[in-house]
This record gives C-alpha cells, sequence and structure tokens, in this order.
C-alpha cells in the first residue's frame, strides 16, 4: 500500500466529515457513515463525492 498510515489519519470524508478506513484489498477508502467508498488511483486517493461508489454490503 502506498499511503501512508500519518495520511489516513487525517483524512475525512468529504460529505460528512466522518471517519474513513481502508478496505480489505487496500484499493479503496471506506465511509460508513455515507456508505461511499473512494478509491484509491496510483497512490492516490480520489477524494470526490461525486466519484465514489456506493459500498455494497
Amino acid at each position: 500500500m502506498g499511503l501512508k498510515k500519518e495520511l489516513l489519519e487525517i483524512l475525512v470524508c468529504p460529505q460528512c466529515k466522518g471517519d474513513i478506513d481502508i478496505n480489505e484489498n487496500e484499493n479503496g477508502l471506506i465511509c460508513e457513515a455515507c456508505r461511499l467508498i473512494y478509491e484509491i488511483k496510483d497512490d492516490i486517493p480520489i477524494m470526490l463525492v461525486d466519484e465514489a461508489l456506493p459500498l455494497d454490503k
């Protein structure tokens, strides 16, 4: 995984400003409150609400 722990500690969901966690595959950041996943492309999290995907669980 290319994202540093320090970065993950300061990132929040751009929609609700809540906590986010990395998913099992380490290719996305999950906001449980909004039920969204923000993809990680080339080690860069795409933190745009319009590009977030619905969380299927």
